[in-house]
C-alpha cells in the first residue's frame, strides 16, 4: 500500500483477524477488489449494494453472485427516496439554471458513504470501504484524517471525495491506493479467479442510461428550457439557442448552428436567458468563486483562519489538471481562487478542490 510522509494510512493499520467491515458492493471490479484485500488482511467483510434505483437493476443480482462467489454477506439498502431527492433533483435543477453540476460530489457524502456508516452500525462493523482510487490517512500534526491523491494513478478519484466529514473519514478504508492502474486490478482480481475482472467501467453518470445525453434524460423527465440569444463576448447577437440545459461551459460540438470558426460557451446566463460565445481564448479565467464550501476536519462553511491566502493545488473539473492557485476570503461566505496561470472552462455548478500537496484541503461548488 502506499504511504505519505507524516501520516498513517488507515488501510496499514494492524487489525484484528474478526475486525468487521461493510464494503459498498457494486458488482464491478473495483469493489470487488476492494473485498478480496480487506478478506487477505483478516477482515469479516460484508457487502452492500446501494439500490438508488429501488426496482432491482441488473447490477444487484451480478453483486449478490459476486458476493456468493467471495462468501461474504450480502446486504442490499434501497436508498432511492432519498437518491432522487437529493442527487437527481439537484442535478436537474442545476442544468435547468444553466450550471454543469457533478452529482458524485452529492452522492457521496449524503447518499453513499452515509448509508454504508447507517449499515455498519447496525451490523457492529467499525470500518467502511470501498472501490474508489484514493487515499485515506490520519494526520500526525494536528490528528484530522484527510483524502490524499494517488500522484501515480491516473484514474485517481480524490476529487470526488473532498465534502466527507471526519465521522466518515475516520472510519474509512480505500483498499486500492496501492494500486497504480485500472489494469493491475484487473489482473488482482483475475489472479483470484472471479469473473467479473474484465467487467466494464461504470459509466460517469449512473442514473443515466449509456448512450443518452443529459439533455435527453432531462427532457424525458419532461424538462425543457425557452429558446434565447446566442451572443458574443461583446453582446452582439449571433444566433438563437436551443435552451440552457443543452450548453455547459467549454462545450464547441452541438451548438445547434455554425458560425464559420470555432465557437465555445463561454458563458451560460441564466438571468437573461442566453448563451455567450467565444474563441477559444475567451474560455481562459485567471480567478474563479466558490460557495457551499468546506474545509476537511472543520466545522461550518467558514474559511479556517490556516488556509486564509493559502497557495494550494486546485482542481477545477475532475478530468482537469492541478493547477498552482492561491485562495482567499471572497464576500459572504465565498471563497475567491487565484490561478497563477489562467484556467481554461471553469463553469460554474462544478467543483473546485483545494489540495495541500497530496492532501485534500477542501473545495467548494463554483459560482
Amino acid at each position: 500500500m502506499q504511504g505519505f510522509p507524516g501520516s498513517t494510512p488507515t488501510s496499514m493499520k494492524s487489525i484484528a483477524s474478526k475486525q468487521k467491515a461493510v464494503v459498498g458492493l457494486s458488482g464491478g471490479v473495483d469493489s470487488t477488489a476492494a473485498v478480496l484485500l480487506l478478506k487477505e488482511q483478516g477482515f469479516e467483510v460484508t457487502g452492500v449494494y446501494l439500490d438508488v434505483f429501488g426496482h432491482g437493476p441488473d447490477e444487484k443480482n451480478t453483486a449478490s453472485e459476486i458476493a456468493r462467489r467471495l462468501d461474504i454477506e450480502f446486504l442490499t439498502a434501497d436508498v432511492s427516496e432519498a437518491f432522487e431527492k437529493t442527487v437527481i433533483s439537484g442535478f436537474c435543477d442545476s442544468y435547468m439554471k444553466g450550471a454543469t453540476p457533478n452529482p458524485c460530489v452529492i452522492c457521496n457524502p449524503e447518499i453513499k458513504f452515509k448509508s454504508l456508516l447507517e449499515a455498519a452500525d447496525k451490523l457492529g462493523a467499525y470500518h467502511i470501504a470501498t472501490g474508489h482510487y484514493a487515499g485515506v490517512c490520519r494526520e500526525e500534526s494536528d490528528g484530522r484524517y484527510y483524502i490524499r491523491r494517488l500522484a501515480n494513478n491516473k484514474k485517481d478519484q480524490s476529487y470526488m471525495l473532498y465534502r466527507l466529514n471526519q465521522r466518515i473519514l475516520e472510519r474509512l478504508i480505500l483498499p486500492l491506493a496501492g494500486f497504480e492502474t485500472k489494469m493491475d486490478v484487473r489482473a488482482y482480481v483475475a489472479s483470484k479467479g472471479i469473473e467479473n475482472a474484465d467487467s466494464k467501467d461504470s459509466q460517469e453518470i449512473c442514473f443515466i442510461p449509456y448512450g443518452v445525453h443529459y439533455s435527453q434524460y432531462l427532457e424525458f423527465r419532461g424538462l425543457r428550457s425557452e429558446k434565447g440569444p446566442f451572443t458574443d463576448t461583446a453582446g452582439r447577437i449571433i444566433g438563437t439557442h436551443e435552451g440552457l440545459y443543452k450548453y455547459t461551459v467549454g462545450q464547441r460540438k452541438n451548438l445547434g448552428m455554425t458560425f464559420g470558426k470555432p465557437m465555445y460557451v463561454v458563458k451560460v446566463d441564466y438571468e437573461n436567458n442566453r448563451v455567450v460565445l467565444g474563441g477559444s481564448d475567451e474560455l481562459m479565467a485567471g480567478s474563479a468563486l466558490s460557495a457551499c464550501n468546506i474545509f476537511t476536519g472543520f466545522d461550518g462553511d467558514e474559511m479556517p483562519e490556516e488556509y486564509v491566502g493559502a497557495e494550494v493545488l486546485a482542481k477545477v473539473r475532475c478530468a482537469a489538471a492541478l493547477s498552482e492557485a492561491v485562495i482567499s476570503r471572497g464576500e459572504g461566505k465565498t471563497i475567491k481562487t487565484v490561478f497563477k496561470k489562467p484556467e481554461r472552462a471553469v463553469a460554474p455548478g462544478q467543483s473546485i478542490v483545494f489540495y495541500i500537496r497530496d492532501k485534500v484541503a477542501g473545495g467548494g461548488i463554483i459560482i
